[in-house]
């Protein structure tokens, strides 16, 4: 069974290519330009697919993502500081997003021969993002089924999407992932900001897996003030 990763260059992709790699079912690796805050992240999304030895296929959504107005990752307003939980995330949803980009996924992996296509979405994002939640993910695996009935059979594999970030880093360690040749952060700086809500869950998900967090912060410690806000209420 090949498989199709749908890959952005972050810790939780990158650790479910490396997953599906060591099954022996990584056919490819995909990544998508849709106009992001940065792009640096799908350079670690092509690193990744050279290190496992499998295309990378980078695809440009940039006019469909320019019309994705109105949020903090595909246009001009400033990244908010704080854990996921908080309600300022939610300026970084872009709407559809994943919706747009798994059906370009399942285009790929039927033209390619490729029998699934996955994706790392997973608890942490329920609260913010309603396009990682297991109703999107039932509905949408039910919605290729029949476009493409007939013509190829592509199962949508969501591993993680029950759950937390927590077990992808200590899956992602199983399995040898290379946390520091993956990018998390918002702000696309030189270095990881360690204040956005990426990089707090990023920094708290590694303390409580128990396993060494190789990233290099700016601000290495917000991430405790942030837990202890959420924490507060």
């Amino acid at each position: 069974m090949n498989t199709t990763v749908v890959c952005s260059g972050g810790l939780d992709s990158v650790s479910l290519a490396h997953l599906i790699s060591a099954e022996g079912r990584l056919g490819r690796i995909l990544s998508f330009d849709y106009g992001q805050r940065h792009r640096k992240e799908t350079g670690f999304a092509r690193a990744a697919a050279v290190r496992l030895g499998v295309p990378f296929h980078l695809v440009d959504l940039r006019p469909i993502g320019a019309a994705l107005t109105g949020s903090a990752l595909t246009d001009d307003i400033d990244v908010p500081d704080g854990h996921y939980a908080e309600e300022t995330m939610r300026i970084t949803v872009v709407p559809n997003r994943n919706a747009i980009m798994l059906s370009v996924a399942f285009g790929i992996a039927a033209a390619k021969g490729d029998s699934a296509v996955a994706a790392a979405v997973h608890g942490g994002d329920h609260f913010i993002y309603p396009d990682c939640r297991p109703a999107f993910t039932d509905a949408f695996a039910t919605m290729q089924a029949a476009a493409l009935d007939g013509y190829a059979e592509v199962a949508l594999l969501v591993p993680f999407v029950n759950r937390s970030k927590v077990d992808i880093v200590t899956e992602g360690a199983r399995v040898g992932t290379p946390f520091a040749e993956t990018w998390s952060c918002y702000k696309g700086g030189d270095l990881h900001c360690g204040r956005c809500g990426t990089c707090v869950e990023r920094r708290e998900a590694f303390d409580l897996a128990g396993v060494a967090d190789p990233t290099v912060y700016v601000d290495p410690e917000y991430w405790r003030e942030a837990v202890a806000a959420r924490e507060r209420g």
